[in-house]
């Protein structure tokens, strides 16, 4: 009887063992310590949802206006002008707690008059700014109108995007905010083309990149930075279906991006471009101020007119009897400094001018300045403003 007692207090101990043990198995498995969970929630309060709008105007030419619309853009007839409005939607990354966020270039086009507006994860909803992009880099920077400190993704510890491992997009797809998907780093280095449009040093992923992720953080399980979601390839250039072919620009790429796009940001002056009212979002204030219509000088742009690159935002039409015409600036010149910043998009010019009323008078460096640097004619013309 005692050695069956022995035997029985045995068994219960080695139970209880058992048990503490399964216990412990239990509060492994706990998903709110899984390595992915834990990331997502680390990088989240950085992730922006964006949303852009702005309003093109249209108007009917004769043929002779179409030729010049081929290097100008749209020239605004005095009548049968129609106004539509553009919406795009994206993700973004807070990048610097002073506010400063990448997306994609493709996410906030550049005009004049782009209205802009990013909403952080806790819902809440910041006018912003575009500071600067590079469209062969598919990446842009924009700034929060707001002195708050964010929540930011350092890039100074980024992923070193070892094939396999195991990587989590992060945005707001199809519009729906802090939308997650899994899976796998699938390659480095990939050279595509979708839509005719040309991309180099992709990374791949299987894991999911719908609309409205672009522009939003690629990361791995440590929270780090793989790159910025860019594109989905759904068809191969024969036209085959494809499933899991995902492609995002490496952080590599973003971190040396976003050091430009800084000395760019850090150029700009100091009084910063106010939300524009509903009045106001159809019509620049160069074109009201002034009476001119600026448009950004794109690689194409100043490989066709023969422009040096870089430099310049391109006067694309200008309204008789403003101050502009009255002043001798034609459709075709670039606008190279304003007051002392020199400007290179129409979104600069349009900040500069913020502050600008009735009366004011501000000094345009107008001319041309051929590739090379020959041909090169500038002046300064100071407009009164109407």
């Amino acid at each position: 009887m005692r050695l069956r007692r022995a035997h029985v207090l045995g068994l219960i101990g080695i139970c209880g063992i058992t048990f503490a043990t399964s216990t412990s198995l239990f509060a492994q498995a706990d998903p709110a310590a899984e390595p992915a969970v834990l990331a997502v929630a680390k990088v989240l309060p950085t992730v922006v949802n964006i949303n852009t709008e702005r309003v093109v105007r249209r108007t009917v030419r004769d043929p002779f206006e179409d030729f010049y619309a081929q290097f100008f853009g749209y020239y605004r007839g005095q009548p049968h002008e129609i106004r539509q409005t553009l919406q795009s939607l994206g993700s973004g990354f807070i990048v610097d707690p002073a506010g400063y966020i990448v997306t994609n270039q493709h996410v906030v086009e550049r005009a004049a008059d782009l209205k802009i507006q990013v909403t952080t994860n806790d819902g809440k909803t910041y006018n912003a700014h575009y500071i600067t992009g590079d469209d062969k880099k598919d990446l842009a920077f924009i700034k929060i109108d707001a002195k708050s400190a964010f929540p930011f993704i350092s890039l100074d510890n980024i992923s070193p995007n070892l094939l396999g491992e195991t990587v989590i997009v992060v945005g707001n797809a199809v519009g729906y905010g802090s939308s997650i998907s899994r899976g796998v780093l699938s390659a480095t280095k990939r050279d595509i083309a979708i839509d005719n449009v040309e991309y180099k040093d992709l990374v791949q992923t299987d894991a999911a990149i719908n609309p409205g992720n672009s522009g939003g953080p690629v990361i791995d399980i440590s929270g780090r930075l793989v790159g910025i979601s860019s594109a989905k390839m759904a068809f191969t250039p024969q036209g085959v279906p494809t499933q899991g072919l995902g492609f995002a620009i490496p952080a590599e790429v973003v971190r040396e991006s976003v050091a430009q796009f800084k000395k760019v940001a850090q150029k700009e002056p100091a009084a910063k471009k106010q939300p524009l009212s509903s009045s106001e979002t159809s019509t620049s204030n160069a074109e009201r101020l002034f009476g001119m219509q600026l448009q950004d000088l794109t690689q194409e742009l100043t490989d066709a007119l023969g422009y040096q690159s870089g430099r310049g935002v391109l006067v694309s039409a200008v309204e008789p009897d403003s101050p502009a015409d009255e002043a001798g600036i034609e459709r075709g010149l670039v606008i190279y400094r304003v007051g002392k910043y020199d400007v290179s998009s129409a979104k600069q010019v349009e900040s500069l001018l913020t502050r600008a009323g009735s009366g004011t008078s501000v000094d345009f460096a107008v001319g041309i300045v051929r590739a090379g640097g020959g041909g090169q004619r500038i002046e300064t013309v100071t407009l009164a403003a109407r």
